[in-house]
């Protein structure tokens, strides 16, 4: 079998990883069931760039399919980590799988390798999962203005404009994508979809806001952004009475979801198996306990509301989507590792979809 990235031509041959760390979550030699074990891939480092100068600066292979990207992005003048799972068959070219992680970034581990069993889930799905990690607090958006505790911050330019022609060659992908994510990144998977026509067939959202002209929501961004990032919201869109806030509201500009495969998931905010303090999800600071209960089912009431309203108005447009709302659950990895496999059919549909 030839690894995917070998393919690419008129790079750099790296006969051994030079630099870079192993993915968050999963330790030198030690990939997801079904993918470590054997000998780690020599890769080639594509001279590809962006329309805007962005490049892949190293490749570092971790097992037989898991790869350490260090994306230089032209944007925001930065080094960014991306993890790969490469696609199990890559005799011919394979679709690629977004994921985005929740508030932190994914920092840690607290990401879909560190938290879930996705990476072994989708290990024998035929598809490449792309794990975006960094960005903090950011909504994965383009911010009006740098900030001066989170930094520049270009995260829609990054997704939608820069790393798609850079996985697309270092994968040997087929340019078919998809795009999950959860928390903070669900509503940046829709405002990726719908300001980058065309590059993703299908998207997951869990437990994400779906509207952000609605005071509630805009108190939840500030909160995110302010309270638990240290940022300043009005960095990102302006005040909650500039335009974005509307342009970047997806049930305001749901018409531009249409031909997506969507798939929506909440919580209701009672809690449930994965909230007791015995789960391994739950915090293991026990005075934080009753704190994180409530703020939980703060959250997911509230995204269990938007949800409803974000399928009424889809419901309205005649747009098709796959909705569901389990019937306990606050805000937590637990859930989303369920919904992840749960939304599966509808993700396959659009990686199946014809390139």
């Amino acid at each position: 079998m030839v690894t995917a990235v070998s393919l690419s031509l008129g790079g750099q041959a790296l006969a051994e990883p030079q630099g870079g760390n192993p993915p968050a979550g999963a330790p030198e030699g030690q990939g997801p069931e079904g993918q470590g074990g054997g000998p780690k891939p020599q890769v080639t480092i594509p001279s590809v760039r962006s329309a805007d100068g962005s490049y892949i600066k190293n490749i570092v292979p971790v097992d037989a399919r898991t790869l350490h990207f260090d994306i230089y992005s032209a944007a925001m003048d930065t080094v960014l980590p991306v993890e790969v799972m490469t696609a199990g068959d890559t005799s011919v070219s394979r679709p690629n799988l977004y994921l985005l992680s929740g508030a932190d970034g994914g920092a840690e581990q607290a990401n879909w390798q560190g938290k879930t069993d996705a990476m072994q889930f989708l290990s024998d799905k035929n598809v490449n999962v792309i794990q975006i990690l960094g960005g903090g607090f950011s909504f994965y958006t383009d911010w009006l203005k740098p900030d001066p505790k989170l930094g520049v911050y270009k995260y829609d330019t990054y997704i939608g404009k820069e790393l798609p022609t850079l996985m697309d060659a270092a994968l040997n992908s087929n340019g078919v994508n998809a795009i999950a994510g959860l928390s903070m990144s669900g509503l940046s998977v829709l405002n990726l979809v719908t300001h980058n026509p065309g590059l993703f067939r299908a998207a997951a959202v869990y437990s994400g806001l779906t509207q952000t002209s609605d005071p509630i929501a805009q108190e939840a961004v500030r909160l995110t952004v302010n309270d638990w990032g240290g940022g300043t919201y009005e960095n990102m869109w302006g005040t909650t009475d500039n335009p974005l806030w509307v342009e970047n509201d997806p049930t305001v500009q749901a018409e531009k979801l249409r031909g997506v495969e969507l798939f929506v998931s909440t919580g209701n905010g009672i809690p449930g198996a994965y909230d007791l303090p015995s789960s391994k999800w739950a915090t293991t600071n026990t005075s934080e306990y009753p704190k994180t209960i409530a703020l939980g089912m703060i959250i997911e009431g509230a995204i269990n509301l938007f949800n409803h309203n974000f399928e009424a108005k889809l419901n309205s447009l005649g747009i098709p989507a796959t909705f569901v709302y389990r019937n306990v659950g606050l805000h937590s990895w637990g859930y989303w590792q369920d919904d992840l496999k749960t939304s599966w059919e509808v993700l396959e549909r659009g990686l199946n979809s014809a390139p």
